[in-house]
């Protein structure tokens, strides 16, 4: 009931929206993602959704950004809500999945798998897709972190989708640009990633 509750609220949150973006002819581009689209730890102005869409309108573009993160999110989470979180109005979809995975040691081709079933999804729906990949830190193990890593460009490449080698290029391991937790960007980093995102999409968006 709780679940079912929190779906009827957000579909009604976000109806108004789509019709606007309709209105003005404007694509709509959906984050499909986890705490960092989601905007953790951020008011909802500083967080990814809002700071990329005025990128978007800085550079020219009419593209209207709705964020679907859910902090804590695995990809096996974001498969089991993809035909929810990505409305049918979407013209493309940005994943951006695979870090908790990554802190939990899930097993990388699980992570792929469930990635490659979202990415299908979005296909069979006409969608467009940008695969945002992601860097493993130091600290994670160098075997480990070098399969994880791989998945991202390897799935792109098999499923003919634009990829964004690293979500958080730019920004991991500075901590001028992220929380105090090490692992969230601040209001800073999130701007060094929407300006960093907003070319690829508005590129993808042409294709």
């Amino acid at each position: 009931m709780l679940l079912q509750t929190r779906r009827t609220f957000l579909a009604g949150a976000l109806s108004t929206a789509p019709a606007v973006a309709f209105a003005q002819g404007a694509p709509v581009v959906t984050l499909l993602g986890d705490s960092i689209t989601a905007g953790f730890g951020l008011p909802a102005s500083a967080a990814l959704p809002a700071q990329l869409q005025a990128e978007l309108r800085r550079l020219g573009s009419k593209a209207v950004i709705r964020g679907a993160g859910v902090s804590g999110d695995t990809t096996a989470g974001g498969l089991a809500r993809v035909d929810f979180s990505v409305q049918r109005d979407t013209s493309l979809c940005v994943v951006a999945l695979g870090g908790n995975d990554l802190l939990q040691g899930l097993d990388p081709k699980r992570t792929r798998a469930n990635l490659e079933k979202i990415v299908a999804r979005l296909k069979a729906r006409k969608i467009g897709v940008v695969v945002a990949g992601l860097q493993p830190p130091p600290v994670i193990g160098r075997a480990y972190a070098q399969e994880f890593a791989a998945i991202f460009p390897a799935l792109a490449k098999a499923q003919g989708v634009a990829l964004y080698p690293n979500l958080l290029a730019g920004v991991a391991q500075n901590p001028a640009l992220n929380q105090r937790d090490g692992f969230h960007p601040n209001a800073r980093g999130v701007a060094v990633i929407a300006k960093g995102l907003a070319p690829v999409l508005i590129k993808a968006l042409r294709a």
